[in-house]
């Protein structure tokens, strides 16, 4: 028998009105209890009706039973929370052991630099007096210093390769916790209970290295599987092959590798790996796997150069994997290449020395991917449409996998490239291998078979100045129709699907919009999933006018601007709207680095191709009018890669419409660019004036014209006596923004002055993307519809000053705000006119 007294105040009181305690037999409790995991929360008819339905429960009142559901309601709410405060609690022990840690090699590490400051300043005093003396001995003593010793060939026998791993093992773990590299704190990244861990990079050491420790929700063993499987994680991955395994005497096991990695540009070649990994477990019960290079060996197993990969060489890395009190692991990652930057032109240079883009890549990598797996298994729920977040997490994976296999295009893959037309701005593969299509595309659940036979890629890669690479991508990705071909979308989607033929670019309509459908984030909001519907669209199939709207799978990182050094990503790939799991994935989309580069020697008023820029030069390809100025500012590599399966026979035609269609990407990209970059609103400005078409010129001196009849006050003080050309010029450069919209249901933008673009953060051709409620916030939403009535009666309304938002998001302010009905020569009303004073980004 058990006694229940309640636990919540309320209920405490009904116990007391029924004078006496409650007791259930243990039958009556389990009863109880599996009615409970049905519903939680019965009403009063629901407890009536389990007491009819159960006679084990007729012994027993309603306000009893209702009691009992109180108390195991805050049973159940207690021992959540109980459970999350232990959670937590774990969490900032291990935060705070890593911590002291930190704190003592750091400790270590300034007494280190104190005593070789001490030592090198004695041995500056000694080289200054060994200058004076002329003597034959100093003068011998002095070259023998200098000499570096030279290593012979390395025994690659067993016992030698043993050798090196317990080399190797030392080696890393003086990386890992001690002061073998001078560490210091990545930009951006502050550790504390929320953070993903505590990340640092390397400060002048050989090569460029990054480290992390951070707390997983693992077992160590299960810890050094995941890591150990590289390709599942590391993205630039593109094999890890394990050529021959050895036991060691004392449980460890050494592993010979070669491992590839793709190239992250169209511009540079690959890297690949010849390893050896030592996992050992260490006598207080720590995991460690470290790796390194397999240099200067004799005797043994060696791995040719492959071409096209650059052998580049890893310094002794690897994972220190301890077990956590209350369960789990403390990790510590140390990722140290030599990536040989001389391989590629001067200007890519710093992609390959720095040390924050590897800890980005790889090495916060690796730890996102052991909390994302904790985090599934702890919360295994379907998340979007019907996937858990493990198929969803690899499906980003095969998606990111196919774009890098494009960007690279391997002949062992089945890529060639074929000839171009003359100019070397785009580079085109074909694959036609059996294996690429067949499979995935071979038949479909409407029983028709895939037409497309072959897959052609074409790619570009060029040089973006002073533009944040977020701030680029997030434009790309909520304004696809600044840059995107409908037409190429609606082919895409259809070629990529079964159907009884494969349809010509020129017989597909344009499509109305675009709808963002969230998927799937990681768990620091670092990355996210989500599908694009482009609606309305117009499919010509065998003279069939068929409206549809095309889905589209699409993986975007790298859009917090607040980010330092960060790679942004935007792949995307047509589904079918079942989003079956054979779907076929062709990836396209932009990738942007950001480069950390001392020398500027491009204009910063153009975005060329980076072909034409491998020859460093003072003043390349450069146009008259251009300025030369801004000399330092950042500058980042996009890299720019779109895939269509189409038919063999057609491969000329769909080639010369893929180049052409990867130049108009290029163009609008660059106009993109020079749009958003903040040098560009100076003496550059008249590259964004828009063209002084008539339409434009009229529509300025109807703006101005409305504004005097309807206020009774020149907008513009020149505006009665100059020309349109005029008034537009002046209107454009008017210091408040000023922008008009449609008199539809649904208003939308037509057009803005330089001010208003720069308040939306947007383009003239992004603008008619913008409907004005998107700007308001519910305030100004309400404050217009009220004021809307006097807008068209009298014609003008002055609006009190208040927020609203941009078209990325961000919030605005203004002192106040006026709004007129512009009316054409006819006095008919054309498009209403708002005008924002003294606006400003919050």
């Amino acid at each position: 028998m058990m006694a229940v007294t309640s636990a919540c105040k309320d209920s405490s009181k009904m116990g007391i009105d029924n004078g006496k305690y409650v007791r259930y037999t243990p039958e009556q409790v389990d009863a109880l209890e599996r009615l409970y995991y049905d519903c939680p929360k019965p009403s009063s008819m629901k407890r009536q009706q389990l007491i009819r339905e159960y006679p084990i429960l007729a012994n027993i009142e309603p306000k009893q039973i209702k009691v009992w559901f109180q108390n195991r309601r805050c049973r159940e709410k207690q021992r959540k929370e109980a459970s999350r405060l232990q959670a937590v609690n774990r969490k900032l022990t291990a935060m705070n052991k890593l911590l002291m840690e930190e704190n003592d090699r750091l400790q270590k590490q300034v007494s280190h630099l104190v005593y070789e400051n001490g030592f090198f300043r004695q041995q500056n005093q000694n080289a200054t007096l060994a200058t004076t003396d002329n003597s034959c001995e100093s003068v011998v003593t002095s070259g023998q210093h200098h000499s570096t010793p030279q290593h012979p060939p390395r025994d690659a026998s067993p016992a030698g390769l043993l050798s090196i791993a317990e080399e190797t093992l030392t080696e890393f773990l003086s990386k890992a916790t001690g002061t073998a590299v001078e560490w210091v704190q990545m930009p951006g990244m502050k550790p504390g209970p929320d953070s993903i861990g505590i990340i640092a990079i390397s400060h002048g050491c050989t090569g460029v290295a990054s480290r992390a420790c951070g707390l997983v929700g693992l077992e160590p063993t299960r810890v050094a599987e995941i890591l150990k499987d590289r390709p599942s994680w590391y993205r630039e991955c593109r094999t890890v092959d394990v050529l021959n395994v050895l036991s060691t005497g004392n449980g460890g096991t050494i592993e010979l590798l070669y491992m590839q990695l793709y190239a992250l540009t169209t511009l540079a070649p690959a890297r690949d790996f010849w390893l050896l990994r030592y996992t050992s477990v260490m006598e207080d019960g720590s995991l460690v796997v470290c790796e390194r290079s397999l240099n200067n060996t004799q005797n043994g197993p060696s791995m040719p150069p492959v071409p096209p990969f650059v052998r580049a060489e890893m310094l002794p890395s690897g994972y220190l994997i301890r077990p956590c009190e209350g369960g789990g692991s403390i990790i510590h990652i140390v990722d140290h290449m030599d990536l040989e930057p001389w391989s590629v032109p001067e200007v890519l240079r710093p992609l390959y020395e720095s040390s924050t883009l590897l800890a980005q890549r790889t090495t916060i990598a690796g730890l996102r991917q052991l909390r994302q797996i904790s985090q599934e298994i702890s919360q295994p729920n379907v998340v979007g449409w019907g996937r858990r977040p493990a198929a969803l997490r690899a499906l980003g994976q095969r998606l990111s996998r196919s774009f890098n296999e494009a960007v690279n295009g391997f002949t062992d893959e089945g890529w060639s490239m074929i000839e171009n037309d003359g100019v070397d701005d785009v580079t085109v593969h074909v694959n036609s291998s059996p294996g690429k299509l067949t499979g995935t595309m071979q038949n479909f659940a409407n029983g028709f078979p895939s037409m497309s036979s072959a897959v052609l890629c074409a790619k570009a890669s060029m040089l973006l100045q002073n533009v944040p690479p977020a701030i680029l991508l997030r434009f790309l990705r909520e304004h696809r129709s600044e840059w995107a071909d409908s037409g190429i979308d609606a082919y895409s989607a259809v070629s990529v699907k079964a159907g009884p033929c494969t349809l010509p670019v020129s017989r597909v309509g344009c499509f109305g919009g675009q709808v963002i459908l969230p998927l799937a984030h990681t768990i620091e909001n670092e990355e996210f999933m989500e599908v694009i519907r482009l609606e309305n669209m117009t499919q010509y199939r065998d003279d069939v006018i068929m409206p549809s709207d095309i889905f589209l799978l699409q993986v975007c990182n790298g859009v917090d601007e607040n980010a330092i050094g960060t790679c942004a990503e935007l792949v995307f790939a047509p589904i079918d709207a079942s989003f079956s799991d054979d779907a076929p994935l062709l990836p396209s989309g932009f990738r942007i680095i950001p480069l950390d580069s001392k020398v500027d020697s491009s204009s910063p008023n153009r975005t060329l191709d980076l072909a034409s820029t491998l020859e460093v030069g003072p003043a390349i390809n450069r146009q008259p009018g251009e300025h030369s100025g801004h000399h330092g500012t950042a500058k980042s590599v996009m890299t720019i890669a779109f895939q269509f399966a189409f038919e063999i026979h057609l491969q000329e035609s769909i080639a010369a419409m893929a180049r052409q269609y990867v130049r108009s990407i290029i163009s609008s990209v660059q106009r993109v660019a020079i749009a958003l970059s903040p040098s560009c609103l100076g003496s550059n400005a008249s590259l964004r004036i828009p063209p002084g078409t008539p339409e434009a010129q009229t529509l300025a001196r109807w703006i101005c014209q409305s504004y005097r009849y309807f206020i009774g006050a020149e907008l513009l003080k020149s505006a009665a006596t100059e020309g349109s050309e005029c008034v537009l010029k002046t209107l454009w450069h008017h210091p408040d923004a000023v922008m008009c919209c449609s008199l539809k249901a649904l208003p939308v933008f037509s057009f803005a002055n330089q001010a208003g673009l720069d308040m939306l953060e947007t383009t003239l051709v992004a603008l008619q993307d913008i409907t004005i409620e998107k700007i308001f916030d519910e305030n100004g939403r309400k404050t217009l519809f009220a004021e809307f009535p006097q807008l068209t009666q009298q014609g003008f309304v002055y609006l009190e000053g208040g927020i609203c938002l941009s078209s990325m998001g961000r919030p605005i302010s203004y002192e106040r705000a006026v709004a007129w009905k512009v009316l054409n020569d006819e006095e008919n009303a054309h498009c209403l006119c708002f005008m924002f004073i003294n606006w400003s980004f919050l």
